[in-house]
């Protein structure tokens, strides 16, 4: 058994959908500090297809490592809040059942932004999806399908009261998951629809914002989780020290004391402003990491650490973060910004923790919707372009949709692009209608003129690479 200082939870009172790394580096670390003061908040972790993680977690009694990784040296967390692990496709009546149990108070999700089946043409529920089609037939597969059925299920049966609480990079997460849910329940049959519609007016989904860097588990996590604990770990999770969470206090039946700090991590942040924390996050973190990883991989760089240590990277990130994302940023109080954004730069800049720019830059269509079309609105409004948005979008198509005979280098084209094959549909074609598909993936409804210019960029990247795109979207490119 691997050795922890967690208490033993007292009981399962929280079902977690999403058994990846990111989840059992934030939150189950956060939970295990929290259980310093006892409570029934143990955690169920719930695969939705993979069974890898968890059968490997059920043979070591559903115990791992999380290994904190800095230029400093490293330190390992057993954070034993897991009480035990299901897979929703192999099991999905006892992932139901627990769903629907009278104990689980939380429901949880880390599930990426493409696991909550929003059609990006309308922003709600992807009714067309087979998933959920599937899924208001009687299943449960996709993770508002999931969600809904088990909901249904305690308003048919006991009707206690439980948070449906979203962790992932979705702007307003617990708004948007709210809504989904809604849509979903509005589409089953007349009897459920009315049933599971009633009981959501027990159910809370607090907004939250969570923010800590979590690489793929790789040999190198392995044989370090078994040197500092002296015995093998199957599915160890590397991260980095830094760890932040901004959640509502909006919780129907209780919740672990989260703002206790423990096990490596600060207490969480309870506040009405995590909309504040959100924009920071989301544009400031998320936002400027894309465009480090995709001219990182256009450069030919695998890791974001060696992407931001090249010059011309650097100063585009920096122009990003301070000229088109912070100044669309309402700052929370009590925050710092400069400091904020100091501390970015230092943890991207963590060699030793080999976060790859594959991991950063894949999924662009679903993650730039939440980051790019909102600022740039903003300054093309006040009546500035900004250069820098533009040239996040131009890297992205350059990395997942480049044009025949253009070759991004290895390491864009390990990224995964759900849109990738509709991009590559228009790749041939000319450049400013292979933009505005683009575009239109990401929404907003952006006027020509930043259309125009990420045409120009994307044609200065795939023709002469990162260095004269970046100093083009600066403006100091030489005519020659």
């Amino acid at each position: 058994m691997l050795p922890t200082e967690t208490p033993a939870p007292d009981g399962t009172g929280i079902v977690h959908l999403g058994l990846s790394n990111f989840h059992r580096a934030h939150q189950a670390v956060h939970t295990a500090a929290a259980l310093a003061g006892g409570g029934p908040w143990g955690i169920l972790g719930v695969a939705p297809r993979s069974a890898g993680i968890a059968d490997a977690m059920a043979a070591q009694e559903d115990r791992y490592a999380v290994v904190e990784i800095s230029p400093e040296g490293e330190r390992v967390v057993v954070p034993a809040v897991h009480t035990g692990t299901a897979v929703a496709v192999r099991e999905p009546e006892r992932v139901l059942g627990a769903l629907a149990a009278e104990s689980t108070r939380i429901v949880s999700l880390t599930v990426t932004e493409q696991g909550y089946t929003i059609d990006p043409r309308t922003g709600g529920l992807d009714l067309d999806h087979p998933g959920v089609r599937a899924d208001l037939a009687g299943s449960a597969t996709t993770a508002v399908g999931l969600v809904a059925r088990g909901l249904l299920r305690r308003a048919r049966g006991h009707g206690a009261p439980v948070s449906v609480l979203s962790c992932d990079n979705l702007l307003g997460n617990g708004d948007v998951t709210a809504r989904l849910v809604r849509e979903f329940a509005a589409a089953l049959p007349p009897g459920d629809a009315a049933a599971l519609g009633s009981y959501l007016d027990t159910v809370t989904f607090p907004n939250s914002m969570v923010d800590r860097i979590v690489p793929a588990t790789t040999d190198a996590t392995r044989a370090a989780a078994a040197r500092l604990l002296g015995t093998a770990d199957a599915v160890p999770v590397p991260s980095e020290p830094f760890s932040m969470w901004a959640l509502e206090d909006r919780f129907a039946a209780g919740r672990p004391a989260w703002d206790r700090a423990g096990a490596g991590v600060p207490g969480a942040v309870f506040t009405d402003d995590v909309a504040g924390y959100e924009l920071l996050k989301l544009r400031l973190l998320n936002g400027t990491h894309s465009l480090i990883a995709y001219l990182g991989a256009l450069a030919g760089e695998d890791l974001i650490a060696r992407s931001v240590a090249r010059p011309a990277v650097r100063g585009a990130a920096e122009r990003v973060l301070h000229d088109d994302h912070l100044p669309t940023v309402a700052v929370p109080a009590g925050v710092d910004a400069d400091a904020y954004a100091a501390r970015l730069f230092t943890r991207w800049s963590n060699t030793a923790l080999g976060h790859r720019t594959r991991q950063v830059g894949s999924d662009g269509s679903l993650k730039l919707a939440q980051r790019i079309p909102g600022p740039a609105a903003r300054h093309l409004a006040d009546g500035r372009m900004p250069h820098h948005l533009a040239l996040t979008v131009a890297a992205w198509l350059a990395c997942v949709a480049p044009p025949p005979g253009s070759d991004p280098g290895p390491h864009a084209a390990a990224m995964a692009e759900p849109a990738r094959d509709r991009l590559a549909a228009t790749a041939g074609g000319p450049a400013p209608a292979h933009v505005r598909a683009g575009l239109e993936l990401l929404g907003g409804e952006l006027p020509d003129a930043f259309a125009a210019r990420v045409t120009e960029l994307f044609e200065v990247l795939v023709r002469h690479g990162v260095d004269d795109a970046v100093a083009e979207a600066a403006g100091t490119r030489s005519a020659a």
